[in-house]
């Protein structure tokens, strides 16, 4: 099972779109992995996570064929992670031949009220805190964020070859996610954490999360048995105010078990 990080910063991008601070004119100084766009991935390459107006900029960058992807999970209703305008480039003239003659749209019901327009071959899937539904090869079960609660943010527990938790963006976990991973005996192959604030204190009732919560929530679940040694431990989703240039962060991240994500990083587990 292959995940792809295509974007890996917060709304604002890094270096943010109109930032004159010493952490984002430091960035542009650097380049490479200090250059950060918004938050998106994609699970080997069907099944995609978020739709940000970065996309198209995703794909040509990684070399994707959005063609190929059969399944769109969307977290959340902000713009950052979806921009649903680019779903109407689906329809012709804009597009021909795709051997995937529907994508499918999952997302909470509040998210979808987002969409004004629907191509004929895009097709929208509700889903609802606690359900798993099938898609092809993978099962996913939506688990409540804590994160805008006006769009019923959900977080993703995929499982397919492997077991995947994707929590962005959400501040500490739930009791009733870890209730939830308990209870259905799950243990994760991969983890993915919200860490925008890095080492700014943030509230456990905030809707990020920082090293602090990163360290709890990872102990709270290697208590519960869902996370283990094998586990791949994974931080992303940056705010510039944190200061992510990457070789500090890896550091940093290094320091709770945990590696840092890159745009276009790529992570086989």
């Amino acid at each position: 099972m292959k995940l792809t990080y295509l974007g890996t910063a917060a709304a604002e991008g890094f270096p943010a779109v109109f930032c004159n601070c010493t952490y984002c004119n430091e960035a542009r100084t650097l380049g490479g992995k200090n250059i950060r766009t918004r938050s998106q991935a994609l699970i080997n390459e069907d099944l995609l996570i978020d739709l940000p107006a970065d996309t198209y900029f995703h794909f040509l960058q990684n070399g994707i064929r959005g063609d190929q992807i059969a399944y769109l999970l969307v977290t959340h209703a902000h713009s950052d992670h979806f921009y649903p305008a680019e779903l109407e480039m689906r329809r012709s003239p804009f597009a021909h031949k795709m051997p995937v003659p529907k994508l499918r749209v999952i997302a909470s019901e509040k998210t979808l009220e987002a969409l004004s327009f629907l191509p004929k071959n895009v097709e929208t899937t509700p889903i609802h805190a606690f359900e798993t539904i099938a898609l092809g090869s993978y099962r996913v079960t939506a688990l409540p964020a804590r994160h805008m609660p006006e769009s019923e943010p959900f977080i993703y527990l995929i499982e397919g070859e492997k077991t995947l938790l994707y929590a962005h963006d959400t501040g500490y976990l739930y009791e009733s996610v870890f209730r939830y991973l308990e209870e259905h005996h799950i243990v994760l192959d991969m983890i993915s954490l919200d860490c925008t604030n890095m080492d700014i204190p943030i509230s456990d009732e905030g809707s990020h999360m920082g090293f602090d919560q990163i360290v709890r929530v990872l102990a709270r679940l290697a208590s519960i048995g869902a996370v283990t040694a094998k586990t791949v431990r994974y931080v992303n989703h940056f705010s510039h105010n944190a200061n992510p240039v990457h070789h500090l962060l890896s550091d940093r991240a290094a320091e709770c078990e945990c590696f840092a994500s890159y745009d276009g990083c790529q992570v086989d587990f």
